[in-house]
């Protein structure tokens, strides 16, 4: 999986002129490379063995650097499974939709090399069962997405990339440092010893400074507030692949090392800084709602949705239960889906009418684009959390999980913590129903027109790489919502066997 886009990667350093001369070349290149990948990833789940999801499987263990005791250590298990096939479709259907909209400002061979490594790095921190070896990987990630919006993005791109990156490298920065005193106490840089352990071996006092360093550089990436504030700019500057990869897979990065990493190598500093990761996960979304409500610019709206949706799975992992863990792993994969397809049509919609300015686009939407519309009132109803649709079950669990935390965590505190949850999914409904009525009802009554699509109630009006980017992604939001054992089933072993099987 990370060899054919390396591949592919180094094959854009061949001339233009000796190697896919057009730019329609190098984009259906891309696309092919990128649908190779998927289809190993697709192999993978299919060789899987779901009976023992808490086992990792399909391991590479090599020497790395021995005199150090680095190995180049990749596996999978039933907790990054998911995320591994979710960034392989998610590439995928990003080079997809390039093939008849690519973004402005040219350069397709550097874009397609730069998305090309971009998955190397995220399905290799996934993967990756070595600390130095998943830093490395989760390193690889920000240079490319850096110059993604740089290069690629809007006005504001400057100040937006370098926001990115800055806050990106500080986390960066603690998290080495939390996970290198964990690997030189306990001796080994293997993840899946450590795991084991559960923090055997390691005092209180380093668990605790450790958990904390880590979690600050995982909480940059989640994003969690106050850190999240390079995350809206970053989203609303970024072209329309790299705000549906942003969302649907790089924010997980944070969420899923603190699942992976931080929790079984430092459990006592998970319980110790738990009530506080709970804290902030909440105001996290109270404020994300609150800002949504404010926003005039729908891709900046849609941006803040993802603090608030991502507050729910960071109050789950704060309970340090089953539950919640499970709320957490399932509400990263459910927030991938759709936030990813709601970033998809905010891109059209700019595509369209030259701007992401709600108050500017006016209303009717239903009537002069029907299927645009449409779907983007599917994918708001999806993130708002209605039952039945693959939003809904990780609020709802994480919620559970909060009435019910770990049995050492105040319970009074987590239940205060729910009922303020609770508050947030209101106001996430209001906030997307109040885009809703903005946009797709009504007359139209805004100022722009128009533009680059003709006949736009007719059947041109959505071409067929945005209903082959779009249809995946509401298949398996309809899918995961309406079967979550779907996915429950592959998390619960894993998540077990992070508590010691209790």
């Amino acid at each position: 999986m990370m060899a054919i886009p390396l591949v592919g990667a180094l094959a854009m350093l061949v001339p233009a002129n000796r190697f896919l001369r057009t730019d329609v070349a190098v984009r259906v290149f891309g696309t092919a490379v990128s649908g190779a990948t998927l289809l190993v990833a697709i192999s993978a789940a299919t060789a899987f063995d779901f009976g023992a999801t808490s086992r990792m499987q399909l391991e590479v263990d090599r020497e790395w650097a021995s005199a150090i005791g680095l190995r180049f250590h990749l596996g999978v298990d039933g907790i990054s499974l998911p995320l591994v096939v979710l960034t392989a479709l998610l590439t995928f259907l990003c080079f997809l939709y390039t093939l008849r909209h690519p973004p402005e400002g040219g350069r397709i061979r550097l874009l397609t090399a730069l998305l090309l490594v971009l998955e190397i790095g995220l399905i290799g921190t996934f993967a990756a069962l070595d600390l130095v070896l998943f830093f490395v990987f989760f390193e690889t990630v920000l240079i490319p997405m850096y110059a993604v919006i740089m290069l690629w993005g809007g006005t504001g791109r400057r100040a937006a990339a370098t926001k990115f990156i800055l806050y990106t490298l500080l986390g960066s920065g603690l998290l080495l440092a939390g996970m290198l005193l964990v690997g030189a106490k306990a001796g080994t840089l293997d993840m899946t010893e450590l795991a084991a352990r559960h923090g055997s071996g390691l005092s209180h006092g380093l668990q605790v400074t450790a958990f904390a360093l880590m979690g600050l550089g995982f909480a940059v990436k989640a994003p969690m507030w106050p850190l999240h504030t390079w995350l809206p700019d970053a989203h609303t500057e970024a072209p329309t692949v790299g705000s549906v990869l942003l969302a649907g897979v790089l924010l997980k990065m944070g969420t899923y090392g603190l699942v992976r990493v931080a929790l079984p190598l430092a459990p006592d500093g998970a319980e110790f800084w738990a009530p506080w990761l709970g804290l902030l996960a909440v105001i996290g979304i109270i404020y994300g709602a609150l800002a949504c409500l404010a926003q005039r610019d729908l891709k900046r709206m849609i941006a803040y949705s993802s603090v608030g949706h991502m507050g729910f799975v960071l109050l789950g992992i704060a309970t340090l239960t089953p539950v919640g863990v499970n709320a957490a792993l399932f509400g990263n994969i459910a927030h991938g889906l759709i936030t990813s397809l709601l970033f998809f049509l905010a891109g059209s919609v700019k595509e369209r009418w030259g701007t992401a300015d709600m108050n500017a686009l006016g209303g009717g939407m239903l009537g002069t684009s029907p299927r645009l519309a449409s779907i983007l009132t599917f994918a708001s109803v999806a993130s708002l959390g209605l039952p039945g649709l693959a939003g809904f079950w990780g609020e709802m669990l994480a919620l559970l999980g909060a009435y019910r935390p770990h049995a050492d965590l105040p319970r009074e505190t987590f239940v205060t913590f729910m009922a303020v949850a609770a508050l947030g999914a209101v106001l996430t409904a209001a906030y997307f129903l109040r885009m809703l009525s903005k946009l797709t009802h009504g007359p139209s009554d805004g100022t722009a027109e128009p533009r680059n699509v003709p006949a736009l109630s007719g059947p041109a009006a959505v071409s067929v790489q945005e209903y082959a980017a779009w249809t995946p992604l509401i298949a398996l939001t309809l899918l995961v919502g309406l079967w979550p054992k779907t996915l429950l089933d592959v998390t619960t072993e894993p998540v077990r066997a992070l508590f010691g099987g209790g």
